[in-house]
């Protein structure tokens, strides 16, 4: 065994890739960095730069940024400006109330404790508190000026009934439009409010609810006047992200933190681990974005074209395939068939549809051993996944598909509503299912939201699967129409 070798200290790049400031006539950043300063945290030159730049202000004192974004990998430092930037809202602006939302609890909470250390270390601050709030899903600061920071975990309707100056978004490569839509609106009734979106680079396969992120970079790219914008990456692709996995330039260049909290060394072994897809949005911030032209329609199917091929009493000839789906909060699953017709057009169905998900199993097996079908199909990423292992011990094989296949049937059920290839029996469960879907991007591409459809989309996400393995099926028996039992 021969050990690795030894990479030498780089110091990451403190001016980012991407920025984009408005002008402004002065800035509050300093005072801000001082007052960070006299709480025991200091800030690093690229945090200075955010800091001083965000603050910027118009000659009538308004911030000249009503919005800051701010991409870059994770265990850099971009906590530290946060907090700095809720001291500076707490002991120097004057904002009646900050709330710092994340997509996580864990995450909300070890930022509340992070600055509540800060302000009970610093005998001046410490006196100024009123009140500690530590109760679970209730975590804030209250001064005994009144100013609170409160810490939330988002929620389709957290945030509504809070009037607040300064919102901060961490965690925003996750950050669904409904909770976006219940937060921004907090802020229309202040002077002078501020939004601060933080995160890491969007992976669309990974990252359902990357949009709102998207959409602020994309206008970063654009110089928004009314946006202050960095971003820390590589100025690569997906398909050349081999040439610079293992170049120190590029950690340097996308990691502002490195050789002050990050190791050369640890980014070395992190990239032997990671596959480089992986290791590129993670640590070099090559990001898989979302493109926003594509998608100003949310829905999937033209429900007037779907509706169209409804055929009561359609029926498949011929080999079968099933797949399931189950919902986010597994209040409910689906399995359906596909097929093709004695015409030659294809064939799906809702075999069956109940709520939970504990009869699922049985059922499947019961249907892939009556008709010998090949097995059955489910996205490897959903809450169907989970049922994986019951399955398996009772036999029943499965083949999984990945997000990038999933987009791929997608486009199958799309092009065969398009070209008049397809009949279904026009029940009331997958019709609501067609009328609810939402999409979502993925690459040049989309695949249904189960989180963001306003109804269970179960039926027509196992549509969907099972007609795009429909070409795998071998015949066993002829299928006669089914009627669910």
């Amino acid at each position: 065994m021969t050990s690795a070798p030894v990479v030498p200290r780089a110091l990451g790049a403190q001016r980012p890739r991407l920025c984009s400031v408005p002008e402004a006539a002065a800035s509050s950043g300093a005072e801000a960095i001082e007052l960070a300063r006299d709480a025991g945290l200091h800030l690093d030159p690229w945090q200075q730069f955010v800091l001083e730049r965000s603050l910027g202000e118009r000659e009538d004192g308004r911030w000249a940024a009503f919005e800051v974004g701010l991409v870059v990998s994770r265990q850099n430092g971009k906590g530290s400006i946060l907090e700095a930037r809720e001291l500076a809202g707490l002991f120097l602006l004057g904002e009646r109330l900050i709330i710092h939302s994340a997509h996580e609890f864990a995450t909300s909470l070890e930022a509340f404790r992070r600055l509540l250390t800060l302000i009970e270390d610093n005998p001046d601050f410490d006196r100024e508190v009123k009140r500690v709030s530590r109760a679970h899903g209730e975590e804030g600061i209250e001064l005994k000026s009144g100013q609170r920071v409160r810490f939330r975990t988002r929620t389709k309707g957290g945030g509504r009934g809070f009037t607040g100056d300064c919102l901060i978004l961490d965690e925003a490569m996750i950050l669904p439009e409904t909770a976006h839509g219940a937060l921004l609106p907090t802020l229309s009734a202040r002077p002078n409010p501020q939004v601060w979106y933080t995160g890491s680079a969007v992976d669309q396969a990974v990252h359902e609810h990357g949009n709102v992120l998207a959409r602020v970079r994309d206008r970063g790219l654009r110089g928004d006047p009314g946006l202050a914008y960095f971003e820390w990456s590589v100025d690569t692709d997906h398909e050349r992200v081999a040439d610079v996995v293992r170049d120190e330039g590029a950690w340097a260049e996308a990691n502002p933190g490195l050789g002050i909290r990050i190791s050369s060394q640890h980014v070395d072994l992190e990239q032997r681990s990671m596959d480089p897809r992986t290791f590129a949005v993670e640590r070099l911030g090559v990001g898989d974005w979302p493109r926003l032209d594509n998608f100003s329609s949310r829905s999937g199917l033209d429900f007037k074209a779907w509706s169209a091929l409804t055929d009561e009493r359609s029926s498949i000839d011929g080999p079968v395939v099933f797949a399931f789906d189950v919902t986010p909060d597994r209040s409910s699953a689906s399995i359906a068939v596909a097929g093709v017709r004695g015409d030659g057009r294809r064939h799906v169905e809702v075999v069956d549809r109940r709520a939970g998900t504990l009869w699922l199993p049985e059922r499947l097996a019961e249907l892939v051993a009556r008709h010998d079908a090949p097995p059955p199909v489910c996205d490897q990423a959903s809450p169907a996944a989970s049922l994986l292992p019951t399955l398996s011990r009772m036999g029943v094989e499965v083949q999984t598909v990945t997000a990038r296949e999933h987009a791929q049937a997608c486009g199958v059920l799309f092009d065969a509503v398009e070209a008049d290839d397809l009949r279904h029996l026009g029940t009331a469960d997958l019709a609501a299912a067609v009328k609810g879907a939402v999409k979502r991007p993925l690459g040049d591409a989309w695949a249904w939201s189960r989180k963001s459809s306003s109804t269970d989309i179960s039926p027509l996400v196992a549509c969907t699967l099972a007609l795009w393995t429909l070409g795998a099926a071998e015949p066993a028996e002829p299928f006669v129409a089914w009627v669910a039992r």
